[in-house]
């Protein structure tokens, strides 16, 4: 029991920590205006197929008018950072502090470089935030944005925004478990296939947002 009287007491000076991170990051993203969140791996190397088509969609997307969002680091997240000055637009990083694969890439914007310490935190100010989610190849951090958004959205607890799989033969598979095994065994309702779209091209991912943004306002996602 004592070593749990001391968890307590360290508990409650982490509270405050968590109050900091979050505080700062409401402030300085309600600077940046609408953006878009683009995720994937921090292992892509810039000679690969979807490294180069990240840039292209970004540049896109920061030509539309919206902020670019990403995780920071390298790899996708720096692709996307890449093509956001590319097109002159905000170059927005959220950096989780990690003991590898992580550093602060060259391409984000001084003042809109976001440090956290907490994966919550972080993943609150990405959906709060973003007016639409782009998801490029990645592994379990890329997944655990994707179906953490689904979640949101599909309870209610998030207002609905794109969510846009980028990569056929990367996402296909997963794809096709949703529809095949959670769908048809009523583990989802059918309408929640319609919260994700799967795509290859940049073009397609221009129609999708101009779709959804002529029928739909900005708006922050959660209150």
């Amino acid at each position: 029991m004592k070593d749990w009287n001391n968890a307590i007491t360290q508990d409650s000076w982490r509270i405050l920590k968590y109050n900091a991170e979050t505080v700062n990051g409401f402030e300085k993203l309600l600077e940046v205006g609408p953006s878009i969140s683009i995720f994937g791996s921090a292992r892509t190397k810039p000679e690969d197929h979807y490294f180069k088509k990240t840039i292209e969609i970004s540049e896109m997307i920061s030509k539309m008018g919206f902020g670019i969002i990403s995780g920071a680091g390298p790899g996708i997240m720096e692709a996307a950072n890449m093509g956001a000055k590319k097109a002159k637009g905000k170059s927005i990083g959220l950096r989780i502090n990690l003991p590898f694969e992580q550093y602060t890439n060259k391409y984000v914007d001084d003042e809109y470089l976001l440090k956290f310490d907490y994966f919550f935190i972080r993943k609150l100010m990405f959906q709060k935030y973003s007016q639409g989610f782009i998801v490029m190849p990645g592994g379990f951090g890329t997944l655990d944005e994707l179906f953490n958004a689904l979640t949101l959205i599909q309870t209610n607890k998030s207002k609905k925004f794109p969510i846009v799989l980028v990569g056929e033969k990367h996402y296909q598979p997963l794809f096709d478990w949703i529809l095949n095994t959670l769908s048809q065994n009523k583990l989802i309702s059918r309408e929640d296939m319609n919260l994700i779209s799967l795509v290859e091209d940049k073009e397609e991912v221009e129609d999708i947002l101009n779709e959804f943004f002529k029928e739909n306002k900005l708006d922050i996602n959660f209150e």
